[in-house]
């Protein structure tokens, strides 16, 4: 029997979530319920909110969350009623070609679901980015999930479902970042520490954080950065040049989406270097190139969704590093709210200071 939850809904792009109830069906073949704990606001929801991406209305947003499985659907095996999880995004069929090379983040055998999610009269509410999870309780997969163990707080271990591994998992999964390599991350926000965490623990040799506040770039430094490079910066390619000794970077992510920031990247690449597209543009939004100089340099420009993470496997030794004390969570949660502050939180969100506000049950 379905059963009633409350959850913040988005009635019209622009405008603020409005909490009320609406009900959840039980999960199907497959999915699981969870309880959840906390949930962390990602500028992704503000960006579908805003309408920045399309979608359906009403719809509940939130994809950064960790609870307690309540249910497991048939068929479900390795997650047990009682498991404490992370919940993301990232749904797969285990079945097709990304599936089958380690690459689930790209899946492409997705079924539609049944709606999971319906107004008290009946009428369906979008579960928007697979996981609705600005709720009280979700419905998904069983393959968004990952167990997280008893040991992490909910309000840190919800930011291993996007924030963290969409950072590190770029640095560490796509970039495959070794000892010795020169990283730049543009952006020094949320995603951007993480990328900053994953060069230090990959060992790169120099890490240049770049951002247009000073804030974020102290930031920057005691997460691991290296260097730090204003954003303001007349021709940064030149002053990185000199602040790396006469070489410029071998890998450059950039973690915001601003096209200023994209057309940056490229000029901060030493030969064969690498610009990796992390932080996610507005759709329609654009930026020129000039072919020749990919071709003559070597270098290139590639994207990486969610850090390209393998959930069962990445998300264990995150919470083992964790809990040795050498990822830092706990010190990118700004403040933490509760649902019905909700709006304040994605207003604070709004204002670029935060780097993640997190909402607790």
């Amino acid at each position: 029997m379905p059963k009633q939850i409350r959850a913040a809904l988005c009635h019209a792009f622009g405008e603020p979530l409005v909490v009320e109830d609406i009900n959840l069906r039980d999960p199907g073949p497959g999915e699981v319920g969870v309880k959840l704990e906390a949930v962390a606001i990602c500028h992704s929801d503000i960006s579908y909110m805003d309408g920045a991406w399309g979608g359906a209305l009403p719809a509940v947003y939130g994809h950064e969350a960790a609870g307690i499985v309540t249910e497991v659907g048939d068929g479900v095996t390795g997650i047990s009623q009682g498991d404490r999880v992370i919940v993301t995004l990232a749904k797969s069929c285990g079945q097709c070609p990304s599936c089958a090379s380690a690459q689930p983040m790209y899946c492409g055998g997705n079924a539609v679901e049944d709606p999971v999610l319906t107004t008290p009269g009946g009428d369906a509410v979008t579960k928007a980015m697979n996981c609705g999870a600005f709720a009280e309780a979700v419905v998904v997969h069983a393959s968004q999930t990952a167990p997280i163990g008893d040991a992490i707080p909910a309000d840190v271990a919800c930011l291993l479902a996007c924030g963290v591994p969409t950072g590190m998992g770029a640095v560490i999964n796509t970039a495959q970042v070794r000892p010795g390599d020169k990283v730049v991350v543009i952006g020094a926000g949320g995603v951007g520490l993480n990328a900053i965490q994953g060069a230090r623990i990959s060992g790169a040799a120099r890490i240049v954080a770049m951002d247009l506040e000073d804030k974020k770039l102290a930031d920057a430094l005691e997460f691991g950065a290296t260097d730090t490079l204003s954003a303001t910066t007349e021709k940064p390619w030149k002053a990185l040049y000199k602040l790396l000794g006469g070489a410029l970077a071998d890998h450059v992510f950039v973690s915001v989406g601003a096209i200023p920031a994209y057309e940056t990247a490229l000029r901060l690449l030493a030969p064969r270097g690498t610009a990796y597209a992390v932080g996610m543009t507005h759709n329609g939004q654009s930026t020129g190139y000039e072919p020749v100089i990919f071709a003559a340099t070597g270098q290139g420009i590639r994207g990486s969704y969610l850090g390209e993470i393998v959930l069962k496997r990445d998300i264990p030794w995150m919470v083992d590093l964790y809990a040795q004390g050498r990822l830092k969570l706990d010190e990118l949660v700004s403040n933490r709210w509760s649902f019905d502050q909700i709006n304040e939180a994605i207003a604070d969100t709004r204002t670029g200071q935060a780097r993640r506000n997190v909402i607790t049950f």
